[in-house]
């Protein structure tokens, strides 16, 4: 829901990947942190998120 309400929030979708990374479904997980990168550039969290799974 905070992706609807949100969607320009870096936050946001950073979260939702942590969420989805925790409840095993990395694919979506992936989509968000990309999603969020995009969003805010210097986003640590989700490069390294991203760095990891290559």
């Amino acid at each position: 829901m905070n992706t609807e309400l949100f969607p320009d929030s870096s936050n946001v979708f950073d979260s939702y990947g942590e969420i989805l990374d925790a409840l095993g479904r990395k694919e979506e997980a992936v989509m968000n942190y990309k999603k969020s990168l995009l969003l805010n550039p210097d986003n640590t969290n989700a490069a390294n998120y991203l760095k990891d799974k290559k």
